[in-house]
């Protein structure tokens, strides 16, 4: 088993004409993802990388049995681009783009959540799942093997950075998530955690957090309350970030203490989850969890 994308999923790419949609579906598609149609609206009829594009997606829909899409739309868009694809009843949407306006996100998850629909993003890579193998979004598929790891991560850069480590190590992963580095995303680190935990296939999960917002405490909440039973390992971005600035990502700011890596460190030292102080000190905590 995977996590969210799997041998049945079929994706539509909105806003495939744009240039890097051009490039990433060719990616995706050398990959082995089953693309099956690209929407912008007037370029009905015209194909990217062989695949056909709609005006729309309700269009695409009446020709494809499509249940996830991407969307490499410009921020200003993305609601409205989020919202025709969730009321076209597609029920996965992964959103890349980085700087979408707080409120038109806070409808975005309003929205999935009436019409039961998972969003992963904004500001996001994607999800890769080497076993399918499906990729989509933009993870670098050359950094990742199918294996046992469940990863799900902030930063779409420190996720290669610590996958390709393990990859090199022989450790490979079921599914790769990039939940998104805005201060608020379609899907959580605990929402993630409990899907890891029905996967047959996933024994050891791996949280890639930083500094900013709950969700890393949020996660080791489940754990202490003994909702995760797997064995999980964190590495945690922003030890020396200056309080009150943001670093990076839009949810990476630390104010009047909430956020802060002390907060998070003392989380996961309740919940016992070892936290690798570098990079290069994860594919060690990882493969002690194997050994069990």
């Amino acid at each position: 088993m995977t996590v969210l994308v799997d041998k049945g999923t079929q994706v539509l790419v909105q806003g495939i004409t744009g240039t890097a949609a051009q490039h990433h579906t060719e990616l995706m598609l050398s990959y082995g993802t089953n693309i099956v149609a690209g929407t912008r609206p007037g370029a009905g009829g015209k194909t990217v990388c062989g695949v056909p594009v709609y005006n729309s997606v309700e269009e695409a829909k009446t020709k494809h049995e499509i249940n996830t899409a991407v969307l490499f739309v410009p921020a200003r868009a993305m609601q409205n681009a989020a919202f025709e694809a969730m009321d076209a009843g597609i029920k996965l949407v992964v959103l890349v783009s980085e700087h979408v306006p707080l409120h038109d996100t806070m409808r975005i998850v309003e929205r999935a959540e009436q019409l039961e629909v998972i969003i992963i993003g904004p500001n996001t890579p994607g999800i890769i799942a080497p076993s399918v193998p499906s990729n989509v979004g933009f993870m670098p598929s050359q950094y990742y093997i199918p294996g046992t790891i469940g990863v799900m991560s902030r930063s779409g850069t420190l996720t290669y950075e610590i996958v390709s480590r393990l990859t090199l190590a022989g450790i490979g992963q079921t599914t790769c998530v990039g939940v998104g580095g805005d201060a608020i995303v379609g899907t959580t680190f605990a929402t993630m955690l409990k899907k890891f935990e029905d996967d047959r296939n996933t024994k050891s999960i791996l949280l890639i957090g930083e500094i900013g917002g709950s969700m890393e405490e949020e996660a080791a909440e489940l754990r202490i309350k003994g909702k995760i039973t797997k064995p999980v390992v964190a590495y945690l971005a922003g030890r020396t970030a200056p309080k009150d600035k943001k670093v990076g990502h839009a949810g990476a700011i630390v104010s009047a203490g909430r956020g802060s890596i002390k907060s998070k460190l003392e989380a996961f030292d309740r919940a016992d989850i070892p936290v690798a102080a570098y990079p290069d000190e994860v594919v060690d905590l990882i493969s002690k969890t194997l050994e069990k």
